[in-house]
């Protein structure tokens, strides 16, 4: 059977990093299994597809291992990038403007509506570092100022994913903390005619203003004092009326077509309670704060750049010092969105276990599936500052955590769809496994019979006849397989190692426990929830991951790095 073109292009561009990464011989089940990770409709007529991947497979196999890398290039630059950024380690950041020793205050400002993100881990590293950089200081804020979606929970969790990142705030406060300091200046902007109440609905605020037209309030604005007070004392309700600025309605950038600086919330605050009824926006909120809080480089990401130029008038009209602002694009992967508005009905639908699911970009979930602190620290600055929306790939990140976590991973043995081998004149033995090839970590001793397990992909590959080799064990020749029962028999041979005879790994029926692996995939594909985004992976572990602590990291040969999850399972962080 033919497959179409996009997917036949995939294969390829897996086929051939997967030969690359494993010099020059790509293998069938890790290349099919991420293939369908990224085209899981072609499940249901995998077995019609194989035999094509197989014909790939076999042609890239056939090349030098320098022809594969030149196509890889070709086809797939990305690959390499994520090389030469390890290589590098990471970026210098550039110096900013303006900016002396000793005099730098940068600002980290989340707003507790959820957990924190990769998109979060940018920017407060950003933040950190240049504050850093110049011996200054680091400020988070949290950005509280819509109690409709702002939980103690969500300031918790801020907290405690900065923690994680080692990341240190010189100073932390609340904007909420300068709510009133924040109405003084809307009236003060008030007063100076440079904004007004408005009392229209919101469906001819949003026509009016894609028009370009000002609406009646702002031209009339013979009550616009009597309705201040109005609004600040809690004359209004909810949707009755919001203060506007008063900018300039036909202005190119839409963002300074008198925006709403005040709206009225009528929730309890989780840290004011019900006090405040009426609550700045962003956009009033932000500048008056950094530049009262002594912020002298403030970092935005590129989705506000049109409301910069509203930042500089609002500090502008109050007399306020500017900060410098500059710009950086958002973080986020092909596939895995960091918007809450995707993220939040995922948890409140419960189609992921919570913000700590593995299939998240978020801290927590980064942190459960196994990427340490360090690895996302030098990835972000190996991005740098750049307002280019290209969505950098996770082979980068997954890159930098495999050099840090390498040195650290015990390796053992995992076989899942386990098959039942039996072997003819077999003597019992132990079997002494090096916790690392390359790395002084103590070993480990396997009781072996005369019963072993491998992997039922393994299995199918045999024939009668052939001989293949246990890893660390010896050398076996094939006598039976019946895939059916998922069992086969064997015949022990010799010792030697052999050139040119297939290495399988096994697990031995005096040692080994039931086990489950879970495989995060990409958790959207376009803008649906891939179906396939979480694999769970059965079989059989050598029992030495019964002594292992949750959190640890090892790798599982043929599988690659996980971190235990507990004494059942584990969870893949990557190849």
């Amino acid at each position: 059977m033919d497959i179409d073109e996009d997917t036949q292009k995939l294969a390829e561009n897996i086929i051939l990093r997967n030969a690359v990464d494993y010099n020059g011989r790509a293998r069938l089940d890790s290349v099919i299994s991420k293939i369908l990770g990224s085209r899981p409709q072609i499940k249901s007529n995998i077995k019609d597809v194989i035999p094509k991947i197989k014909e790939i497979l076999e042609q890239i196999n056939s090349l030098s291992i320098e022809r594969q890398r030149e196509l890889l290039l070709q086809k797939c630059p990305s690959y390499f990038d994520a090389k030469k950024v390890v290589e590098k380690n990471e970026s210098v950041l550039p110096p900013l403007i303006n900016a002396n020793i000793g005099k730098v205050v940068t600002r980290f400002p989340p707003e507790p509506n959820g957990y924190p993100h990769i998109g979060h881990a940018k920017a407060a590293v950003i933040d950190e570092e240049y504050a850093k950089m110049y011996s200054g200081k680091l400020i988070l804020r949290f950005d509280d100022t819509n109690p409709l979606n702002e939980k103690i929970e969500y300031y918790d969790a801020i907290l405690e994913g900065l923690s994680w990142l080692n990341i240190k705030p010189d100073i932390i406060k609340n904007t909420s903390d300068d709510i009133n300091l924040l109405h003084y200046y809307g009236r003060k902007l008030i007063n100076k005619g440079s904004a007004y109440i408005c009392l229209c609905d919101q469906t001819t605020i949003h026509d009016l203003r894609s028009k370009g037209i000002p609406c009646q309030c702002r031209i009339h604005t013979d009550k616009t004092l009597e309705n201040s007070d109005k609004i600040f004392n809690g004359y209004y309700h909810k949707n009755e009326a919001i203060i506007r600025f008063k900018g300039k309605m036909d202005s190119d950038n839409t963002a300074m077509r008198d925006p709403t600086l005040f709206r009225i919330i009528e929730n309890t605050h989780p840290k004011l309670g019900d006090k405040i009824f009426l609550w700045p926006t962003y956009d009033f909120a932000a500048p008056i704060e950094d530049s009262l809080d002594g912020v002298t480089h403030a970092f935005r990401t590129k989705e506000y750049e049109l409301r910069n130029e509203l930042y500089r008038q609002i500090l502008t009209i109050l007399d306020l010092r500017i900060p410098e602002v500059i710009e950086f694009s958002r973080l986020e992967f092909e596939g895995l969105p960091v918007s809450k508005r995707k993220l939040k009905p995922l948890i409140e639908e419960k189609l992921v276990e919570g913000w700590a699911d593995p299939r998240l970009p978020t801290l927590m979930g980064l942190k459960r599936r196994g990427f340490t602190p360090d690895a996302i620290r030098r990835f972000v600055l190996s991005l740098g500052i750049t307002l280019s929306e290209t969505k950098p790939s996770i082979e980068v990140l997954e890159a930098f955590n495999r050099k840090i976590i390498d040195s650290k991973s015990k390796r053992l043995l995992f076989i899942d769809e386990p098959f039942k081998l039996t072997i003819k004149n077999a003597n019992r033995k132990k079997v002494l496994f090096k916790n690392h090839p390359s790395i002084e970590m103590g070993s480990r001793e396997i009781d072996v019979n005369n019963v072993v397990f491998i992997s039922s992909k393994d299995a199918e590959k045999l024939k009668n006849g052939m001989e293949i080799r246990l890893i660390e064990l010896y050398n076996i020749k094939v006598s039976t397989i019946d895939m059916a029962k998922k069992e086969g028999l064997v015949e022990y041979t010799d010792d030697i190692l052999k050139e040119n005879i297939q290495k399988i790994q096994w697990v031995s029926e005096l040692d080994m426990v039931k086990y489950t692996i879970l495989k995060p995939n990409k958790l959207f594909i376009g803008d649906k929830l891939n179906p396939n985004s979480l694999e769970v992976l059965e079989g059989f572990a050598e029992s030495y991951v019964n002594t292992l602590s949750k959190g640890t990291m090892v790798q599982f040969i043929r599988v690659g790095f996980c971190c235990i999850e507990d004494t059942k399972s584990a969870i893949l962080t990557h190849k």
